[in-house]
């Protein structure tokens, strides 16, 4: 299992059709400090996706946002920065978790995807998290 490249980072998904995900499609071409990768949105009612740089430092911050989400914060990743921002709301408008991905410097559009989630899914995350720093960060140049 480890010659398998990890290529997904966040993986939101329930039983009803709604899922968030973060894949990593490669090394960036033109920096060599980053990776190419994507957030991709999926529901009955909308899907899309917007093209992400990770780096570093941002998989850091997925650290950090899963270690305070652990701890019952709402949290912000990536807010502030050029490109998207995630946002995951433990309890949201709905009475359920809620993922609302916005790419202001981009679109402009900012989606709300309600998602009930397994218990384990915080675990799961720094697992995933775990299997693509160890694949991907030594392949980076600072």
């Amino acid at each position: 299992m480890d010659d398998i490249v990890p290529r997904e980072l966040v993986s939101l998904a329930d039983d009803e059709g709604n899922s968030v995900t973060v894949n990593v499609l490669g090394r960036d071409p033109r920096w060599s400090a980053g990776l190419e990768a994507e957030i991709e949105v999926r529901t009955p009612f909308v899907s899309g996706r917007v093209d992400l740089a990770l780096y570093t430092s941002r998989l850091e911050s997925w650290a950090d946002a899963l270690n305070r989400l652990d701890a019952g914060e709402d949290v912000a990743w990536m807010e502030m920065s050029s490109g998207p921002s995630i946002f995951i709301q433990l309890t949201g408008e709905r009475d359920c978790p809620e993922v609302v991905v916005e790419d202001e410097s981009g679109s402009m559009v900012t989606v709300r995807v309600p998602l009930v989630l397994p218990d384990d899914w915080i675990a799961d995350h720094r697992q995933r998290l775990q299997r693509v720093m160890k694949h991907w960060v030594p392949l980076l140049s600072a």
